[in-house]
Order: C-alpha cells, then structure tokens, then sequence
C-alpha cells in the first residue's frame, strides 16, 4: 500500500493552473508597468489625484508615487522571471503581490477604483502561482 502526501490533482485544474501562471505572469507585469506609470504621474503632482480629508497614514502624494515606481518595477522585473517558471521568481512574486496588496490598500484614499482593480489582480497572481506546479506537467 502506498501513501500520496498529496492529493493528485486533474490534468484539466493542472492545465489551468499552468495557464493562469503564464497569464499571472503577464497581469504581474502590467501591473508594475501601470504602477509605475501611476507613480510617475503621483511624483509628477499630477492633477489626477485629489487628496481628501487625514487618514492615519497619510504620505505625500510623491512619497506614495516612489514607493509605486520601486514596487512596480520589482513586480515587472519578476513577472519576466516568473515566465521562465523558476521556483525564487514563484516566491518573489507572491511577496510582491503581497506587498502591492498592502500598498494599493492604503493607496485607496488617492485613488479607489485603480487600487480595488490592482488588489483583485494580485489576488488572482497569488492564486496561480500559488496552486502551479510545474513538476507535475
């Protein structure tokens, strides 16, 4: 009798999970693109944001616009090394997505419909790349 340590997944959520790496990989890297677009727009004092009333942690908008142009171009520069399928671009990816996560929520007061959107697609990166094996294909 032998024992699996884990459950053999279907070729068919395999296959999916491939897919969606390679399409998480794509959406990691339009999302470092767009962030550091959105941060060279935020650095810019571009009319596009509208700073409202004191939130708890409130930066400038140009200390925000920083810190999406180094977080997107990390995101962009492992999304290119996330399509090669290496294991430290796999990890590396789901941090960042972490960290975009974190830092498009408290971008919510600058811009609310774009950090919704941006947090949607890292939570779909996370998923992929956390549920792709490659060994298994």
């Amino acid at each position: 009798m032998t024992y699996r340590t884990q459950p053999e997944r279907s070729p068919v959520t395999r296959g999916v999970a491939a897919v969606t790496s390679i399409a998480a990989a794509v959406l990691l890297l339009a999302v470092g693109v767009l962030s550091i677009l959105a941060g060279i727009s935020a650095v810019a004092n571009d009319e596009l944001f509208v700073t409202g009333p004191d939130y708890i942690l409130q930066f400038s908008t140009t200390t925000w616009g920083w810190i999406h142009i180094v977080l997107g171009a990390l995101l962009a520069l492992v999304a290119i090394a996330l399509m090669t399928g290496a294991l430290w671009a796999r990890i590396a990816a789901v941090f960042l997505a972490g960290l975009s996560i974190i830092a498009n929520f408290l971008w919510i007061p600058y811009y609310p419909w774009w950090s919704i959107v941006v947090i949607a697609l890292d939570l779909v990166v996370i998923w992929a790349v956390s549920t792709w094996r490659p060994e298994q294909m």
